[in-house]
C-alpha cells in the first residue's frame, strides 16, 4: 500500500511517500480501505515528537508506529476475531491507526458510521478535533444555554467545533484568533470575534461563565480574572507551555488554586468512543455542526500542509484525499 513514513522526530523532511506492507486487523479491529484521512495540530505534535515528556509512549528516538495519522473515514474492508458491529463494505469514520496510508486498523469500538450529511471523505475531519471539542463542552465544560463562553484558539480543528458545537448548545460565544480569520470563525456563528494581537479577552473581569483554553498561551491569572465567581476553565492546548514540563505548569497551578475558590478547573483527557462518535454524527446531521475544511491534498502532500500549520496558514483541518 502507499502510506507516509514517518522515519524519525523533526522537522516536515521526516515524512516520505512509501511502498510498506499493508496492515492485518488483530482481534476487535477492522481493516478500512481509507478515503480520506485529516491532520492538524496533534500530528504535526507526532512528528516533531514534543513536548518530550509524550515520548515514552511514542517511541523515545524514533516513532514505534512508522505511519502517522489517525483521524480517518472509509470502508470496511476486513474484519478481525470477535468484531460483532461491523462488516465489510460499511462507511464509517473515526480514530485508527496509521490512517495517512490506503489501508488503516481501527479498533471496532473507535469507529461509528459515517453521517449521511456529508460526503465520505468529509467525515475524516470529525474525529480526533470533534470529540476533543464535545467533550471540553459537554461532558467536562457542562456549557448550559444563555452561558457566556470563551474560546481561545477558536481557528483550528478544535476551536471551529467548539464555536459551533456551544452556539448549538445554546451558548453566547465569544471567539479569539487571527484577523485574517475572524471572518470565518464569524460565520460558524459566534457572537464575537476578536483579534489576539490586537485585542485582550481576558481584559474585561468576570464576564464569561465557560473558558475553553485551546491556545494554551495565557497565564492562568487572565483566565481566572475574565471568568464569572462561579466559572469553569477547561485546558485543551498547551501551545505555549515549552517543550518540557510546561504543559503541566497552569494545570499544576490551576489544581493548587482549586481549594481556594469556587471556580473551577479541568484538563481535557480526550476519550475516544463510537458514543461519542455517534453524537458528533448526530450534530452533523442534523445540521448544527460542519467539519471546516482548509483544504485538500494528496499523501504527497502532506508534508507541505504541515509546514502551513506550523505557520499559522490553515483553517480548521487539512484533509487528505487517499481513495
Amino acid at each position: 500500500m502507499r502510506a507516509i513514513q514517518q522515519t524519525g522526530y523533526g522537522a516536515a523532511d521526516v515524512l516520505a511517500l512509501a511502498d510498506l506492507p499493508a496492515p492485518r486487523p488483530g482481534p476487535g479491529e477492522v481493516l478500512v480501505r481509507v478515503a480520506a484521512a485529516a491532520i492538524d495540530r496533534g500530528t504535526w505534535h507526532v512528528m516533531v515528537g514534543r513536548p518530550y515528556p509524550v515520548r515514552p509512549a511514542l517511541g523515545l528516538t524514533r516513532p514505534r508506529r512508522p505511519v502517522p495519522g489517525l483521524d480517518l473515514a472509509g470502508v470496511v474492508a476486513a474484519v478481525g476475531p470477535g468484531v460483532a458491529r461491523l462488516r465489510e463494505g460499511d462507511r464509517v469514520f473515526g480514530i485508527g491507526e496509521g490512517s495517512l496510508a490506503e489501508l488503516a486498523r481501527a479498533r471496532e469500538d473507535r469507529l461509528a458510521p459515517a453521517p449521511a450529511a456529508l460526503p465520505l471523505e468529509d467525515a475524516a475531519a470529525l474525529g480526533v478535533s470533534g470529540m476533543a471539542a464535545l467533550q471540553a463542552l459537554d461532558d467536562v465544560g457542562r456549557v448550559r444555554a444563555g452561558e457566556r463562553v470563551l474560546i481561545l484558539g477558536a481557528s483550528g480543528g478544535v476551536g471551529t467545533f467548539a464555536v459551533q458545537l456551544a452556539v448549538a448548545l445554546g451558548a453566547e460565544v465569544t471567539a479569539v484568533c487571527s484577523a485574517a480569520k475572524a471572518a470565518a470563525v464569524r460565520g460558524l456563528g459566534a457572537r464575537e470575534v476578536l483579534d489576539y494581537a490586537r485585542e485582550d479577552p481576558t481584559a474585561a473581569p468576570g464576564r464569561f461563565d465557560l473558558v475553553i483554553d485551546v491556545a494554551g498561551n495565557r497565564p492562568l491569572a487572565d483566565l481566572r480574572r475574565a471568568m464569572t465567581p462561579e466559572g469553569r476553565l477547561v485546558f485543551v492546548g498547551n501551545e505555549g507551555a515549552g517543550d518540557w514540563f510546561g504543559m503541566f505548569a497552569r494545570p499544576l497551578r490551576a489544581a493548587l488554586a482549586a481549594p481556594f475558590t469556587r471556580q473551577r478547573f479541568a484538563m481535557l483527557v480526550s476519550r475516544e468512543r463510537r458514543a461519542g462518535l455517534e453524537r458528533l454524527a448526530a450534530h452533523v446531521d442534523a445540521g448544527r455542526i460542519r467539519p471546516v475544511i482548509d483544504r485538500r491534498v494528496p499523501l504527497d502532500g502532506v508534508a507541505g500542509a504541515l509546514r502551513d500549520l506550523e505557520a499559522g496558514r490553515v483553517l480548521g483541518k487539512v484533509l487528505v484525499r487517499i481513495a
